[in-house]
Order: C-alpha cells, then sequence, then structure tokens
C-alpha cells in the first residue's frame, strides 16, 4: 500500500472518532435531569390528618423524690422491717448504755466517799475492839463493818485456840474473799457495756448491708441507675451503722472509765481489809504477851 493510501485511510479513521465523541456527548446533554427536592414549610399547629407523628423513644421516669421525708425520723420510717429491728435495737442498747453510767457511777462515787471516810477514821483507833465499836455508826452498805465483822466472828470461832498464826491465816482468807465478792458486786453490769461495745458495729453493719441489698433489687427493677432511686435507700442503709456506732463509741468509754474506777475502788478496799487485819494481828500479838508474862508466875513451884 502506497502513502497516498495511508494517508487517506488515517483520515477516515479521524473522521470516524471525531463523529463518535460527537454523538456521545450529546447523548449526555440530552439526558434529564434531576429536579431539586422541593422542601415545604410545615406552620407549626398545621399538621396533616393523614400524617401521624413518630412517638420519642420511650423514656424511664425516675420515682420523685423531692416531697420525701429525708430526716432521720422519715429514714426510719421508709426503712425495711430488718433495718427497723436493727434501729430499735441499737437505740435500746445505747439507752442501756446510758442508764448503766448514771446509776453504776453514783454507785461508785457514793461508795468510795462513804470507804475513804471510813478509813481514815479506822486509822485512828488501836483496837479491833474500838474499830468494832465505831463501825456501829457505819451506814449499812459499809464494807468496813463487814470486814470487821468477819474478823470478830473469826476470833469467837477461834476463842479456844492458842495458835495465832492459824487465827491470822484463817482471818486473812476470810477477808480476801469478802474483798473479791465485793468486787464482782462492784464490777456488776459493766459486762453489758462490754458486750454492746463488741457487737453494736456489727449489728448497724448487717442493717447496712441489708439496706444496700434492698436498693440494689429496686435498681433491677426500676431499670435504671438514677441516683436519685436509690439514694434514700442507701441512706436508710448508713443510718444503721451511724446508730451502732453511737450505742458502741459511748460504752466503749464508759466501760474503760469505770474499770479504772472499780480497780482503784478495789485497792481501796484491800488497804481496809489490811488496815483490819493489823488490828487482829496487834490485838493477838499482845494478848500472848500478857499471857506469857502471867505464865512463869503461875508456873513458880511454892517454898514452904
Amino acid at each position: 500500500m502506497g502513502r497516498g493510501q495511508q494517508g487517506k485511510a488515517f483520515g477516515y479513521a479521524l473522521i470516524a472518532s471525531m463523529v463518535l465523541v460527537i454523538g456521545l456527548a450529546g447523548r449526555v446533554q440530552a439526558a434529564p435531569e434531576t429536579p431539586p427536592a422541593v422542601t415545604e414549610s410545615v406552620v407549626p399547629g398545621s399538621v396533616p390528618e393523614n400524617i401521624t407523628p413518630l412517638d420519642p423513644a420511650p423514656t424511664i421516669q425516675p420515682p420523685a423524690t423531692g416531697n420525701m421525708d429525708l430526716s432521720v425520723w422519715g429514714m426510719y420510717q421508709h426503712a425495711d422491717i430488718v433495718v427497723k429491728v436493727v434501729m430499735i435495737g441499737l437505740v435500746l442498747a445505747s439507752i442501756v448504755t446510758w442508764t448503766i453510767l448514771f446509776a453504776k457511777g453514783s454507785e461508785l462515787f457514793c461508795a468510795k466517799r462513804r470507804l475513804l471516810r471510813e478509813q481514815w477514821l479506822l486509822a485512828e483507833v488501836h483496837s479491833l475492839d474500838e474499830a468494832s465499836k465505831l463501825a456501829q455508826s457505819f451506814s449499812e452498805q459499809s464494807i468496813s463493818a463487814v470486814l470487821l465483822n468477819d474478823a470478830q466472828n473469826e476470833l469467837a470461832l477461834s476463842a479456844k485456840s492458842n495458835d495465832n498464826s492459824g487465827i491470822k491465816e484463817r482471818t486473812g482468807f476470810r477477808l480476801e474473799r469478802r474483798v473479791a465478792a465485793y468486787s464482782r458486786d462492784m464490777a456488776r453490769g459493766s459486762g453489758f457495756l462490754a458486750t454492746i461495745g463488741a457487737i453494736s458495729p456489727f449489728i448497724g453493719l448487717f442493717g447496712t448491708v441489708w439496706g444496700i441489698m434492698n436498693s440494689f433489687i429496686g435498681i433491677a427493677h426500676s431499670q435504671t441507675t438514677n441516683l436519685a432511686v436509690v439514694a434514700p435507700g442507701i441512706a436508710e442503709a448508713l443510718l444503721a451503722t451511724a446508730l451502732g456506732l453511737c450505742a458502741a463509741i459511748p460504752a466503749v468509754v464508759i466501760y474503760n472509765i469505770f474499770a479504772r474506777v472499780i480497780s482503784s475502788h478495789r485497792a481501796q478496799v484491800s488497804d481496809v481489809a489490811a488496815q483490819v487485819m493489823l488490828l487482829q494481828s496487834r490485838d493477838l500479838d499482845l494478848a500472848a504477851a500478857v499471857e506469857a508474862k502471867r505464865s512463869p508466875h503461875a508456873q513458880q513451884p511454892q517454898v514452904a
């Protein structure tokens, strides 16, 4: 093929290509355009009757707590029956604590003052008989009079005995038992304080655990974690713990005070018992000395 024929073929191909491109461009321009979306303004309050508005997502409204009484009495009234029983028990324990404080405190105070005055009076006597006569003016609750009576009773029972050491030993044993019994009587009631101080926090904690458990059950039933739903129940539960501490702290403090006072009073009673033993020992030794002086004269042979 010559150069002339190649040029003609190339020209025909170029013309065919241009015709194809022009045809495609015209077809694209002839395609219908999508009309823009027309937005209609809806006047409020003029919703067509045939259109049903979509309901919003349902929301769970928490119970109203604005009118709930969150005072101590109000929380007690709304508390569970178990928490109420715990609160009542702790209040009764607190009442017992303060009753023991005033009753036992006044008893110990009067006993210490009375025993101190009697101790001063016994320090001025020189024999057991004088002390026994002096004890007749003491009160009926006087432990000094009881100790003196025990010493005199032992002397009366051992009147035919010449063993002074045995009399002193028996008298000391009787006085020791009397002091121990008096100490137990003075400590009576303080055990309640120790018990209340030991178990009250745990009882309050039990009420707290029970109340918080009910609060979590309320969360599960209401299906919401709003704090306003569970705050009253938690407050009621914590009130039980507060009452437990209010009952335990004074009980522990009062028990420690009574322990020191009773220990001091026990030592004071032991001093009085030692004073009684001193008087009895002096009387026995003096009587033995007088008897020893009389015995040689009685044993001297008569001269014819």
